[in-house]
């Protein structure tokens, strides 16, 4: 966990057990106001909604639909593999602030802006970069391993970070940077309106949005 003045930031991966078990932990010994989620409302209802989601004519059509669905299987797939499913850390922090009375606050863009903004920039030679990397993949990561039941070390996180920004640009400034500053914002409004923060990310975005937050924060004083 991060820690800037009032505000705590933990970093999840989202199929990872552990994360669960963190998200748990975290609430209960801080005991924060507010609970900061890296979700929007369409995805915060789909994570607490019981109706199973069903494909329509109308979405296909949509821009990002296909780069959001494979991202999507991918992560079931994973999840799969360690019993977890996409956003469990998401679901056990939204169960926790109920159970408990705390506040839930979405700090993260509309997924329709992102995936609008991720398809007009995506280049087509990024495209390319990636069906390549997509196929080369089985015979290149020698004996790479990451133990998906963990949270990656923030070292191996930040290289891997630094790796998207290089192949693929405007990926990283769509998903990750943008986003970065997004929820940033909403965290700097969130630490004034109350004594105790604890905002819940995907661990990619920690690093940025510390940087980010310390540089505002330094601004106003």
């Amino acid at each position: 966990m991060h820690t800037i003045q009032n505000l705590t930031i933990l970093g999840t991966s989202h199929i990872a057990v552990e994360s669960i078990n963190e998200v748990t932990k975290a609430v209960e010994e801080l005991k924060p106001d507010i609970i900061a989620l890296e979700l929007d409302l369409k995805r915060f209802q789909k994570l607490t909604s019981k109706t199973k989601q069903r494909i329509k004519l109308s979405d296909i059509s949509q821009k990002g639909f296909l780069i959001n669905l494979i991202g999507a299987y991918i992560e079931r797939y994973l999840g799969k593999k360690v019993g977890v499913m996409p956003g469990a850390e998401m679901k056990k922090a939204i169960e926790l602030a109920r159970k408990n009375k705390i506040r839930i606050a979405l700090i993260d863009q509309d997924i329709s802006i992102t995936l609008k903004r991720l398809k007009e920039n995506f280049t087509f030679r990024e495209k390319l970069k990636l069906i390549k990397n997509i196929f080369i993949a089985p015979f290149t990561m020698g004996n790479f391993r990451i133990d998906l039941r963990k949270v990656p070390e923030q070292k191996l996180i930040n290289k891997l970070t630094l790796q998207v920004k290089k192949d693929y640009p405007s990926v990283y400034n769509v998903l990750i940077e943008e986003r970065n500053k997004i929820m940033a914002a909403g965290l700097i409004r969130l630490m004034e309106e109350n004594k105790k923060v604890l905002a819940i990310v995907g661990a990619g975005h920690v690093s940025g949005m510390e940087k980010i937050l310390k540089w505002n924060l330094a601004k106003k004083k």
